[in-house]
């Protein structure tokens, strides 16, 4: 090993001159010292390990300067890698309203007030008159109880809890009847089989998959039978030669022999989708009108609440599931009950359409999409020194921006076949595959999660909310780069 080569180890920064930096400093103030002295000691080693098996033969000065910069170069990567892998929030550009990686359903401002307010001490199982105890959620049974029309209702902290406890509470060690064709699997590989396992409850299937008559069940039923159960496939659809029993006629059967009927509705809608041209999901109140004992749906997909799962439907029942074990395992936290408080305030005040995220985007004319995608268009060419607009598309540089149609679905295993028009922006660059497009955008700030189609970036204003166009403007200015279109380089977002 040379003397030179030593040399060039030793002129490696220390720890203490890396964090005296501005730079550093403020990633200090943001990061915690341990965490942003840990990573410089990390790049330091592999630095000196670097220069133990080379010869720079640069001067000692020009090579001190020269570490220093890619010391915190690689610290810059280092932070915002971790900063990326934060939860944080994103633009959803999708097209797909309830994106389950993305977080469902965006929750309204009301929720979200809510949320604040209950964060700190609240009277989550407080009697504010008695100053006795109460159960936890019974501050939206009321609201509940007036929306579906039930008896009385239960919430825990998702749909898949709430199956679990139904048939845990009533059919432990006994059969549950159910259609072959709704054996569903959600997201995360979780099959229903799975849950019926797990409540040590045996799944007892009739029918095929295409096609079960309400004769199946009759069937079916013996002594060891504790509940016929109907699950809506959300997120699939069978077509053509198909046939399935209809809840009134499980109703009617479950009367006859005693036996109580489930109806697990998937997207806990209580709305009917049929007002905006979509297919008709099932609702919280056709569910309890239709005399179901149970209904069983989640909060963060067409309610347009925060992940839970709610259960409506007979009292007795109700009061044998939340004194069940279970029932403490799987209740959910005081911010979730806060925002499905304010979620449900707009609906009991029947403001849910004006007030509710993805109620709003269901609800925004096709045309009023159009404008908005043309008005960010147009906002964005004032940031480009050069540029053209032929027809639709706005030209600069290497830049091609149009506006197009697209299709737009409700996602979260729901609505499967429907497809909502919609518009986009649509982006392209000469130098830059679409792939690299979508991850500049997807690390920038904001962040905004586009979808990749046609070698094209699209970005659907359909899953935008229209207070987030102003932030799409942000990002896609960050992207072009301070001079616009006239520079080909995508500037560090």
């Amino acid at each position: 090993m040379s003397a030179d080569t030593l040399c060039d180890a030793r002129w490696l920064p220390s720890v203490g001159a890396i964090l005296r930096h501005p730079d550093v400093q403020d990633c200090s103030a943001l990061w915690g010292t341990d965490l942003v002295c840990s990573e410089i000691r990390a790049i330091l080693a592999e630095l000196r390990s670097q220069l133990l098996q080379r010869q720079s033969g640069k001067t000692p000065e020009s090579l001190r300067e020269e570490l220093l910069a890619e010391v915190l170069n690689r610290l810059r990567v280092s932070l915002r890698s971790r900063e990326q892998s934060e939860l944080g929030s994103v633009l959803n550009a999708t097209g797909v309203l309830l994106h389950t990686s993305l977080g469902r359903a965006p929750l309204s401002v009301r929720a979200r007030e809510r949320i604040s307010e209950c964060s700190q001490n609240c009277s989550l199982e407080i009697d504010l008159g008695s100053g006795g105890r109460l159960t936890r959620g019974h501050q939206v049974e009321t609201t509940l109880r007036q929306l579906t029309g039930a008896e009385a209702t239960l919430v825990v902290n998702n749909n898949a809890a709430a199956t679990v406890l139904v048939l845990a509470t009533l059919a432990t060690g006994r059969e549950v009847l159910i259609s072959r064709g709704e054996l569903v699997e959600i997201g995360g590989s979780f099959r229903l089989p799975d849950i019926f396992s797990a409540s040590g409850t045996i799944l007892r299937e009739v029918g095929t998959t295409n096609r079960t008559r309400i004769g199946d069940y009759e069937r079916a039923v013996g002594p060891s039978t504790a509940c016929l159960m109907r699950v809506h496939p959300s997120n699939f659809r069978i077509r053509g030669f198909v046939e399935s029993a209809t809840l009134e006629e499980l109703v009617a059967l479950g009367r006859r022999h005693g036996i109580p009927v489930i109806d697990d509705i998937g997207s806990g809608s209580l709305v009917e989708t049929t007002r905006w041209g979509l297919e008709r999901e099932p609702t919280f109140q056709a569910g309890v009108a239709s005399g179901a004992d149970l209904i069983l749906g989640s909060g963060d997909k067409l309610l347009g609440g925060p992940q839970c799962g709610l259960i409506v439907g007979r009292a007795d029942l109700i009061s044998r599931m939340a004194n069940h074990p279970l029932a403490r395992a799987f209740r959910i936290d005081k911010l979730t009950l806060s925002a499905l408080q304010g979620t449900l305030e707009s609906y009991r005040l029947g403001t849910q359409l004006q007030e509710i995220p993805i109620l709003q985007a269901l609800e925004q004319p096709v045309e009023h999409l159009e404008q908005r995608a043309r008005a960010v268009m147009a906002q964005w060419a004032q940031s480009f020194e050069v540029h053209e607009v032929s027809g639709d598309e706005l030209i600069s540089g290497d830049w091609r921006v149009s506006v197009q149609k697209s299709v737009a679905s409700v996602g979260g295993g729901t609505l499967a076949d429907s497809e909502i028009p919609s518009w986009s922006l649509n982006i392209r660059h000469r130098q830059l595959s679409c792939e690299a497009l979508a991850g500049l955008l997807r690390a920038g700030r904001p962040r905004v999660f586009g979808r990749v189609h046609r070698d094209t970036i699209w970005l659907d204003m359909r899953s935008l909310s229209p207070a987030d166009d102003q932030r799409l403007l942000l990002a896609l200015r960050r992207l072009g780069g301070v001079n616009g279109g006239s520079d080909p380089r995508i500037t560090e977002l």
